[in-house]
């Protein structure tokens, strides 16, 4: 089992940039996938990216580009470096962690087993 803690979000202008990170307690944390998703107001909770064990990172198209996903094993902790960020990206995010899912599954919230409390983001003009 797994705990995870979100922290980093808040108010920036549009253009800007957030880190978000999300730490892990418990044991096997490098055998997790874990992810990113996202819930505005009114809408889905909506995909935004996934770092496997092995390293390979994937994205939602939304964000290709501007967000990167990484991990660093001897903390615990996934982040989320948010770049160029735009009014659509004001969400809460959530961090999630899942062990043993396909590629075909890592975009939907149901395949992750862990979820954090979430993190508000709020992009101004």
């Amino acid at each position: 089992q797994v705990q995870l803690v979100e922290s980093g979000g808040g108010l920036v202008q549009a253009g800007g940039s957030l880190r978000l990170s999300c730490a892990a307690s418990g044991r096997s944390f490098s055998r997790y996938v874990m992810g990113w998703f996202r819930q505005a107001p009114g809408k889905e909770r909506e995909y935004v990216a996934t770092s496997w064990s092995g390293g390979k990172t994937y994205y939602a198209d939304s964000v290709k580009g501007r967000f990167t996903i990484s991990r660093v094993y001897a903390e615990n902790t996934v982040y989320l470096q948010m770049d160029s960020l735009k009014l659509e990206d004001t969400a809460v995010y959530y961090c999630a962690a899942a062990l043993g899912m396909t590629i075909a599954t890592m975009s939907m919230a149901e395949a992750y087993n862990y979820w954090g409390q979430g993190t508000q983001v709020t992009v101004s003009s």
